[in-house]
């Protein structure tokens, strides 16, 4: 299976990692990395995010381990559109998010249009940090949890 998916992933952390393990146990992936045009376009909140090339060293080691572990291949490439890869017709799964879930869709709607076979959804719950709010990296920035959703020393309690 040809599983894709897609995201800024500045910094990585475990809810990424929930997403690669869970497209690297359906086949082998190609993820749509934020073109450093794209990426503040896609974010909820306006903050810094790295530059591509150095986002996209950090997400290849991390695939690395992932692809070594299943035995899988994958690819890294730029998006520049936020329905990005996934609307070409060699794939057969995008892996998603809660919040991209609505964009999944769209571009199913995208594909038929096309011609093309829809794609399997598959949708990963988000994980919860020790505070019990939801890992992003956009909480990491802010200095209130680490990567593995850890609530910081210093941080501000949730109300």
């Amino acid at each position: 299976m040809n599983v894709a998916l897609g995201g800024t992933f500045d910094p990585i952390h475990d809810g990424h990692r929930a997403l690669f393990e869970r497209a690297f146990e359906l086949g082998d992936v190609t993820v749509g990395l934020t073109s450093d045009d794209l990426a503040p376009r896609t974010r909820q909140e306006e903050r810094y995010v790295r530059p591509f090339e150095e986002r996209k060293r950090d997400l290849a080691a991390e695939l690395e381990r992932f692809a070594d572990e299943y035995g899988r291949e994958y690819e890294i490439r730029t998006l520049t559109e936020p329905t990005g890869i996934a609307v070409e017709p060699q794939f057969d799964a995008l892996v998603v998010s809660p919040e991209t879930e609505a964009g999944a869709e769209r571009v199913n709607e995208i594909r038929r249009e096309r011609g093309y076979d829809s794609l399997r959804i598959e949708v990963v719950p988000r994980v919860a940090a020790d505070d019990g709010g939801v890992i992003s990296s956009t909480r990491i920035v802010r200095g209130e949890i680490d990567e593995h959703g850890t609530v910081t020393p210093d941080a501000t309690p949730r109300e």
